[in-house]
C-alpha cells in the first residue's frame, strides 16, 4: 500500500474518496461522478424561505432520493463515503456528511456534532435550533440525544454540554477513519484497518490507544515487531493506564512470537 500524507487543510468530499481509494475501498472516479450528479441537482431545490428550504433538503434526500441507513450497519461499505454517494446507503457519519455537503450548495448551515456511538447535525436558523437524525432526517430532541448516548455508554451517565459542540472537518474525517477501521477489523481485512491506525497517528500522534490498536492489527498480521513496538510505547508513555499490567503480558507473549508478515 503506498504512502498517504493526510494534509490539514481539508477539503470534502474529495479527501473522504481519497482515503477510501487508498484504503482499497470505493474508487475515486465514481465516488466524484456520483456527488456531482447530487450535488448538481440540489440547487433546484434553493426557496427563498429558510426553514421551507431545509425541510425540502430533507424530503428530497431521504424520499426522492432514497438515502437511508444500510442494513449492515457497521460494515467498511457504511462508512465508506464513496460507498454513500454511489449506493445512497451509509452509518450516520456519512450519510450526515453528505447532508452538510448538500445543505453548503443550498447556502444552509448543518454543523456536525459527534455523540459517543453516532453522529447527528445541527441546523441554526434565526433563533430555531433543531437536532437532525442523519438516519432517517427525522428531529431529535435533547432528551433523545441523552438516551442516544446513554445506549452507547449506560443508564448512569449524564449529557456532556461538550456533545453539541460543533466539530471540525478535521474531526469528522477522523470519525470517518476510525469507523473504516473498525469495519475492517469487523470484516477481517487486517491490512487495511493497519492503514487507518497509521493514517490517524499522523493527526493524533499522542493518542496511545491507536498504538495498542496497531499493535492488535499487527500482531493478526504476524507483524510481531511492529505491535512489540506498539506496545512497548504504550508501557512507556501510559504507567498508569488501568489496562497496563494487561499490556505488560501482551508484551511478554509476544517475544516468544515469531515473526511472518512480509
Amino acid at each position: 500500500m503506498t504512502t498517504l500524507t493526510l494534509k490539514d487543510s481539508i477539503q470534502l468530499p474529495e479527501m473522504a474518496f481519497e482515503i477510501s481509494q487508498h484504503l482499497g475501498f470505493s474508487k475515486l472516479e465514481s465516488a466524484k461522478w456520483a456527488w456531482l450528479e447530487i450535488a448538481g441537482s440540489v440547487l433546484s431545490h434553493y426557496v427563498a424561505d429558510r426553514h421551507e428550504r431545509l425541510d425540502g433538503l430533507l424530503h428530497w434526500f431521504y424520499h426522492d432520493l432514497g438515502f437511508c441507513a444500510r442494513e449492515s450497519y457497521f460494515s467498511v461499505e457504511a462508512a465508506d463515503l464513496g460507498a454513500c454517494v454511489t449506493t445512497r446507503q451509509g452509518n450516520s457519519t456519512t450519510l450526515a456528511t453528505v447532508l452538510m455537503l448538500l445543505a453548503k450548495q443550498l447556502d444552509l448551515e448543518l454543523e456536525p456534532l459527534l455523540l459517543p456511538g453516532t453522529t447527528v447535525l445541527c441546523s441554526r436558523i434565526d433563533d430555531k435550533i433543531r437536532y437532525i437524525d442523519p438516519l432517517t432526517g427525522d428531529d431529535l430532541t435533547r432528551h433523545e440525544l441523552h438516551v442516544l448516548v446513554r445506549g452507547e455508554l449506560g443508564n448512569g451517565v449524564g449529557f456532556k454540554p461538550s456533545y453539541l459542540k460543533p466539530v471540525s472537518l478535521k474531526r469528522l474525517i477522523s470519525r470517518m477513519i476510525h469507523e473504516l477501521k473498525a469495519g475492517s477489523i469487523v470484516s477481517h481485512q487486517f491490512e487495511p484497518a493497519m492503514e487507518c491506525c497509521n493514517l490517524l497517528l499522523q493527526w493524533h500522534s499522542d493518542d496511545l490507544n491507536l498504538n495498542r490498536e496497531r499493535a492488535f492489527i499487527a500482531q493478526q498480521l504476524g507483524c510481531i515487531s511492529v505491535a512489540a513496538a506498539d506496545l512497548k510505547h504504550f508501557v512507556d508513555n501510559s504507567p498508569h493506564d488501568p489496562v497496563i499490567e494487561l499490556v505488560k503480558m501482551q508484551l511478554k507473549e509476544l517475544k516468544g512470537k515469531q515473526e511472518v508478515y512480509h
